[in-house]
């Protein structure tokens, strides 16, 4: 997942070389912009808060998300359906 933070918006972009893009318009002080991106994850997944972790990349635009009960079949689609 890469994320862009300080956009004009916050939302889901696309797939862009098989990585997720994400906007979001919170800045990358103080973890706004992960918070942001967790934010935006449970909103649009339909998940709990503790069901989404950023497992790497907490200080880079690049990121490892794990969003526990989700098969990767079913991220995808509930994804497509966001977008």
């Amino acid at each position: 997942m890469r994320v862009i933070p300080r956009a004009s918006r916050t939302e889901l972009v696309g797939v862009r070389n098989g990585i997720l893009l994400v906007r979001v318009t919170a800045a990358p002080v103080d973890g706004a912009a992960n918070e942001a991106l967790i934010k935006l994850l449970v909103k649009r997944l339909g998940v709990t808060r503790h069901e989404v972790r950023i497992v790497s990349g907490e200080h880079a635009r690049q990121k490892g998300v794990l969003i526990e009960g989700l098969t990767v079949e079913h991220l995808r689609a509930r994804l497509r359906k966001k977008m």
